[in-house]
């Protein structure tokens, strides 16, 4: 099976044997949720158009999207979830399945949203089984390092090799998985939620930021919103990081709208609070977030990916996706479900 739902394929540089950056952008619905069967034949799509264009290869690192992991809530559910209208009635056709364990969960949460928090507490060992199973299977058949977009679970570690949930609050971390499909041993974990992600998500710390050591070199991953902050690219400058992958959730990002500044965490002291206002979210964008702040960590390479599809009622898609080196950064096209290659020189 291709994927006919990626409509653009873009490649930067040349083939040098020195690996690639492949961020995948794939367009998602409810219904590729349905089981760990139907998420992995999407994903798997993707990989087959890459690996027909040659762009898969033992240095290669395929990044996907912020939250990608997430809606895996729905697996394993009725019809009624995913043909839903809106995230609110997805919700309610849960709650109304599981009447009992919601109310459990519901009755011990302690976040301020526990309606959302329930829900992927609830569904935790579901989520993380899927998760694991086909993003390390798609890294083991295609002998390539993932950087697996991101999923909320409650207190995830990784056990010999296996990205697992635990018991405890939830976070939105992203696993990287090996080319024989192990999971390194740490896992990126988001630093600065957002306000709303911080209604049922805890932020993890900054001396969590880990560094992975692959074989195109050494990389660091920011999840969507550190990438906007100074501090994770002085660590990564200081740990010889390389590469910098960033799964982000675009989906309802409004690309020309007025910028409403930081939210969630202070804006760093390098921020001009005069920007607040006056300039538009993709402007910020290009000053404040990978593209702006990627010469801070002395790295070689960087790309961030977004989502794109139709989930529930979340949003557009016109977020684009950067690519970034030491000498440029380019923007690609908002809004499309694309492929976008970076050959490392």
């Amino acid at each position: 099976m291709t994927d006919m739902q990626i409509e653009e394929f873009n490649e930067y540089g040349q083939d040098t044997g020195q690996g690639n950056l492949l961020g995948i952008q794939p367009y998602m619905v409810p219904a590729d949720y349905a089981s760990e069967e139907t998420f992995y034949a999407r994903l798997d799509g993707c990989m087959q158009s890459a690996s027909q264009r040659g762009w898969l290869n033992e240095r290669t690192i395929a990044v996907f999207p912020e939250y990608l992991g997430t809606w895996l809530v729905a697996a394993g559910e009725s019809p009624e979830v995913y043909r839903a209208a809106s995230m609110s009635a997805a919700m309610r056709a849960l709650v109304l399945k599981h009447p009992l364990a919601f109310a459990r969960n519901y009755l011990s949460a302690r976040e301020p949203d526990r309606l959302k928090a329930s829900l992927f507490h609830l569904k935790a060992g579901v989520m993380g089984r899927a998760y694991q199973a086909v993003f390390s299977g798609l890294a083991a058949q295609y002998r390539v390092t993932i950087v697996a977009g991101s999923i909320l679970l409650p207190a995830p570690q990784v056990i010999d090799g296996r990205v697992v949930a635990g018991q405890g609050p939830l976070q939105n971390i992203s696993a990287v998985y090996r080319p024989n499909g192990q999971a390194y041993p740490a896992l990126a974990r988001k630093i600065f939620p957002t306000s709303e992600e911080l209604k049922f998500l805890a932020p993890a710390s900054l001396a969590e930021l880990p560094v992975f050591d692959t074989p195109a070199g050494r990389m660091g991953v920011l999840v969507c919103a550190d990438a906007w902050y100074p501090a994770p690219y002085a660590r990564f400058k200081a740990a010889g990081v390389e590469l910098i992958a960033v799964p982000i959730f675009g989906i309802a990002t409004i690309w020309n709208a007025t910028w409403e500044g930081y939210n969630g965490a202070p804006a760093p002291a390098d921020v001009d609070l005069a920007d607040v206002g006056r300039i538009t979210e993709g402007q910020a964008n290009w000053k404040y977030a990978l593209a702006g702040r990627f010469c801070q960590s002395d790295a070689r390479y960087g790309i961030n990916v977004c989502a794109r599809g139709a989930i529930w009622d979340l949003g557009g898609n016109d977020c684009p996706a950067f690519m970034v080196s030491r000498e440029k950064a380019i923007e690609t096209g908002r809004g499309k479900p694309a492929m976008n290659n970076l050959w490392l020189q």
